[in-house]
C-alpha cells in the first residue's frame, strides 16, 4: 500500500474534520485535544499543505480547506475499510464446507440420489464434491472424508466398513425377451466389461465369475470394454450386452426395472467393500462425524 504512513495522524485528521473540533476528535478517539492538534501538524507537514484554516475567534475555528474537502470522503471510506478489515481478523473462521471424495460411479449411482437427505438435516454444511476415478491423496488435496471400494486397507487413513457388496449379472429386460434364460446362453450376447479397478485389486472379471460359478465356453474376450462403472450400467440399461452388476451401484435400476437379474439364484461375493475413509485428525471434527453417521444411517436403511 502507498502513501499509508501517519495512520494514526489521517484518524486524528479525519474525526476533527467530521466534527471541525480537535476537543470532539479528541473525545471520540480517547486521547486529548493537544495530541489531536499534534498528529493534524505533523500531517500536514508531512503532506506539505494546510489542512485546516484555524480562526482564533468565531462559533467555529476550524475550516477545511479546499483540497481537504476534497479528501475527506476517500480517507473516511479507506478507515471504515480497514475498521472493518480489522473486524474480520477478528472474528473466528468456520469452515463448514466438507469436501468429499467419491468414485464417478458412487457418485452418480448412489450419493446423489441420497445427498439431498443430508442437506437438509444439515443445512449449514456444504458438501464440496471431489469425483475421481483414482485414490486421490487426502492430504495433498485437502480432502475431509470419503468412500472407497477395495479390502480396507489404506494406510494413514481412518475407516470404517459402509457397505458389503454382491456381483451377478444384469441386463435390459429386452435382452431376457430375446432369448436370455441360461447361463450358458451368455454364450450368444456381448458381454460388458468394467475395467474400472485393475484385476490386481480383486475386482470380478467375467473370467473369474463364470469360473467360480463353473459356467464354460463362454468367449470372455468379446464385448464392449469400460473403465467407468456407471457407463457399464447405462450400456447395459440401454441393450447394448449383459454386465456383471455391482449390488450398490444396480440397486435403484433394478427396482425400476430398467435392468433385470435373467439368473436370480447366480450370485457372488466378493471381499471388495465401500468404506468410508478419513484424515486420522478429524476423528473429533463435527462435520466429518455428521457425515460419516449419516452415510452409515442410510446405508443401514437403504440396505
Amino acid at each position: 500500500m502507498k502513501n499509508i504512513a501517519h495512520l494514526n495522524a489521517v484518524r486524528a485528521f479525519e474525526a476533527s474534520a467530521r466534527h471541525l473540533s480537535f476537543s470532539l476528535a479528541a473525545k471520540e478517539l480517547n486521547v486529548t485535544p493537544a495530541a489531536i492538534g499534534q498528529q493534524v501538524r505533523l500531517l500536514e507537514e508531512w503532506l506539505d499543505i494546510t489542512l485546516f484554516i484555524r480562526a482564533t475567534s468565531g462559533a467555529s475555528r476550524l475550516t477545511l480547506t479546499d483540497q481537504a474537502k476534497l479528501a475527506l470522503p476517500e480517507i473516511s471510506l479507506g478507515l471504515e475499510h480497514i475498521s472493518q478489515g480489522l473486524a474480520l481478523l477478528q472474528k473466528p473462521i468456520i469452515n463448514n464446507a466438507i469436501t468429499v471424495s467419491v468414485s464417478p460411479a458412487f457418485a452418480a449411482k448412489w450419493l446423489l440420489m441420497h445427498i439431498d437427505d443430508f442437506q437438509l438435516n444439515h443445512p449449514d454444511y456444504d458438501i464440496r464434491l471431489n469425483t475421481n476415478s483414482r485414490s486421490v491423496d487426502y492430504f495433498a488435496e485437502d480432502i475431509d472424508i470419503g468412500v472407497r471400494y477395495g479390502k480396507g486397507n489404506w494406510p494413514g487413513l481412518s475407516q470404517t466398513l459402509l457397505m458389503d457388496e454382491d456381483i451377478f449379472p444384469v441386463c435390459s429386460p429386452d435382452l431376457v425377451e430375446q432369448g436370455l434364460k441360461l447361463p450358458t446362453d451368455l454364450a450368444n450376447y456381448p458381454l460388458l466389461h468394467d475395467h474400472s479397478m485393475p484385476i490386481s485389486s480383486g475386482f470380478p472379471t467375467w473370467s473369474s465369475w463364470l469360473s467360480e460359478q463353473g459356467i464354460e465356453d463362454v468367449d470372455t474376450n468379446k464385448g464392449l470394454k469400460i473403465n467407468n462403472s456407471a457407463s457399464v450400467i447405462q450400456a447395459a440399461v440401454a441393450g447394448q450386452g449383459v454386465a456383471l452388476g455391482r449390488s450398490v451401484l444396480v440397486k435403484d435400476d433394478l427396482a425400476c426395472g430398467r435392468l433385470v437379474k435373467p439368473f436370480p439364484v447366480l450370485n457372488s461375493s466378493t471381499e471388495l467393500a465401500y468404506y468410508i475413509v478419513w484424515r486420522p485428525e478429524h476423528d473429533a471434527l463435527e462435520k466429518v462425524q455428521a457425515f460419516k453417521e449419516w452415510l452409515l444411517e442410510t446405508a443401514a436403511v437403504i440396505q
